[in-house]
């Protein structure tokens, strides 16, 4: 019989049962697939020299105009400068309101009133969730400017780190804001601002201390037309892209006398965090509660082969955290979010824009930037530290896998006796291969392996269902192609 290629599409299937993952891959950690191979995701190490106090959520890197290099991150009590060489200053302002470092759900002891159901039941959802703190961050020519939820005040830092410089209040600027941003047009943008929900704020242009609207400038507000409340902004080009937790919004400069244009973009598709989005120059990328949404001058639905698994996956009452990073250089979309049965981000998912395909895994990292002015992403883990990613191929001991859904000889009615595998490697012994068989789809399953790669691999196990396991076997950055097996019919059972 002739030998039987293992042509599997790039990509993870993970909606609905196993079985339906059939000729595709199904499960795997710390790999992606791009230009047509398998591989690792780059390794990571330390970038600073200390760890931060508190909780990441918020991080940015851009270059002064000098040409030195920053990155500010803020956690949920306190704001940190880091200059190149990774050395962190603590800039976080005197009159900072720290906030959660995690959500709260209020159906514990305490929670409504007395008697209102059987003692020692928690009490059910009646209340809203209090969020985790997350920053918005921006820059305002070379300064950075920046809003912490717990906090709500427009901050700005112009510089200064061999004696600290402290971030400080924009003057003028409304309070209890959401979120900020600057447009291309050099307006800054207070997202639900003054305590109001809907409210859009914004600066006289060029003049981030005029927020008084007058003859001779261009601040002014907008009220949005929404039932939701408005989590963040992103700058695309051409338009900007406001936010809430239950559709989303353009606004588009037109100059005096209104100043913006608002329209309503799209219902029923509004952020599951502040930090869930992520722009790539004309487009946003987002995860919603209902699903994952693509703005390319349209909101649309984005189709994903892993939803089912991530939305059974995810701790919606931690949803707060969810963090999306762009990483341009493959043409990903990272998420990270917390899993259900945790309280921290320890998993991801990753959307590769460019090929229109999926992957999973789990890594626990709180907030990032891509590459931007440095060379690498950047992004905080849970133990306060900095690391740049896509650098070497440490990974804290993690296992580097990617698995396949079943393999079938025809209809799947007969049995597939598999004898050998022909590997395909860059380097021959770079992963280990192993495989498992069964009968049915949820019957009991076989494990082989894994097995030493040669040219063939003596490999014999039987079962009407086959699925095959890569598992990085060097630190290397290994490849992966088409492997072969050569496997004949052993009969129907």
């Amino acid at each position: 019989m002739p030998l039987m290629p293992l042509k599997i599409p790039p990509g993870i299937y993970r909606n609905g049962t196993e079985y339906q993952s059939i000729g595709r891959w199904y499960d795997a950690n710390l790999v992606r697939w791009f230009e047509n191979t398998l591989r690792p995701v780059g390794g990571w190490r330390a970038r600073s020299a200390s760890a931060m106090s508190g909780t990441c959520r918020g991080m940015i890197n851009w270059r002064d105009n000098s040409d030195k290099r920053w990155t500010v991150a803020g956690t949920n009590t306190n704001l940190y400068v880091m200059n190149e060489s990774g050395v962190m200053k603590n800039i976080t302002p005197t009159i900072f309101t720290p906030g959660e470092a995690t959500a709260l759900l209020k159906t514990g002891y305490g929670y409504l009133a007395y008697g209102s159901f059987a003692y020692g039941v928690a009490r059910p959802d009646y209340g809203s969730v209090t969020p985790a703190a997350t920053w918005s961050m921006d820059t305002w020519g070379e300064y950075w400017v920046g809003c912490c939820t717990s906090d709500g005040q427009l901050l700005e830092w112009q510089l200064g780190f061999t004696t600290p410089t402290k971030a400080v209040a924009i003057v003028n600027a409304p309070t209890s804001c959401a979120a900020v941003m600057t447009t291309s047009e050099r307006f800054l943008f207070a997202l639900g601002a003054s305590g109001n929900p809907r409210l859009v704020a914004w600066s006289d242009q060029e003049d981030n201390t005029t927020w008084t609207p007058a003859a001779n400038n261009q601040a002014g507000s907008f009220e949005l037309t929404t039932v939701g409340s408005i989590v963040a902004g992103k700058r695309v080009r051409g338009v900007n892209l406001i936010f809430t937790d239950v559709d989303v919004h353009t606004s588009s400069y037109i100059g005096m006398p209104f100043v913006f244009s608002f329209e309503k973009a799209g219902s029923g598709c509004g952020l599951i965090g502040p930090q869930a989005v992520a722009a790539i120059d004309t487009a946003a990328i987002w995860m919603s509660r209902s699903g994952f949404w693509i703005y390319d001058g349209y909101v649309k639905p984005l189709p994903s082969d892993v939803g089912d698994y991530v939305f059974q996956n995810i701790n919606l009452d931690q949803a707060s955290k969810v963090y999306a990073i762009h990483n341009s250089k493959f043409g990903e979309i990272w998420w990270f979010y917390t899993s259900v049965d945790n309280l921290e981000n320890d998993s991801y998912v990753i959307y590769n824009y460019r090929e229109n395909h999926w992957s999973l895994g789990t890594l626990a990292r709180l907030s990032g930037v891509d590459k931007g002015v440095f060379s690498n992403p950047m992004m905080a883990g849970s133990d306060g530290y900095i690391y740049e990613h896509e650098t070497g191929f440490l990974y804290d001991s993690a296992t580097i896998f990617a698995q396949s859904g079943p393999i079938e000889i025809g209809t799947g009615e007969n049995i597939m006796q598999v004898r050998q595998v022909i590997p395909d490697e860059t380097n021959l012994g770079d992963v280990a291969i192993s495989f498992t068989s069964r009968l049915y789809p949820t019957g009991s399953e076989t494990s082989y392996g894994p097995f030493t790669s040669a040219n063939p691999t003596d490999a014999r196990f039987s079962g009407r269902q086959v699925k095959m396991k890569v598992t990085g076997d060097t630190l290397t950055d290994w490849r992966v192609g088409v492997m072969r097996l050569d496997a004949v019919t052993a009969g129907k059972r």
